[in-house]
């Protein structure tokens, strides 16, 4: 069975740091563009970063500078190494793997990312 599960959140103080992790099977991993989006309280699902296959990475604008996406192609895994965090990033983070013109879109369980002193 085809899925993403991702780890890595929890509560941070401002300015703090976080890295997410997100494990796919490999025939997700070597077949899609991997990413992670956000949803806070009462907000639509909002795209936070992607990555290629090749590598290439997209940010939002919002933390473009903060934000650094990566994947390590020999664990299958994608992480989101996210500095300087900001109250505003608070969210359930959810790991994502899609391709142009294929319908399949997977999502992970998501995870609760808190910012707060």
């Amino acid at each position: 069975q085809e899925q993403l599960v991702e780890s890595g959140g929890g509560l941070v103080q401002p300015g703090g740091s976080l890295r997410l992790s997100c494990a796919a099977s490999g025939s997700i991993f070597v077949a899609y563009r991997m990413g992670w989006y956000r949803q806070a309280p009462g907000k639509q699902r909002d795209l936070v970063a992607t990555i290629s296959r090749s590598g290439t990475p997209n940010y939002a604008e919002s933390v473009k500078g903060r934000f650094t996406i990566s994947r390590d192609s020999a664990k299958n895994v994608v992480y989101l190494q996210m500095n300087s965090l900001k109250p505003e990033d608070t969210a359930v983070y959810y790991c994502n793997a899609n391709r142009p013109n294929d319908p399949s879109v997977y999502w992970g369980q998501g995870t609760q990312v808190t910012v707060s002193s």
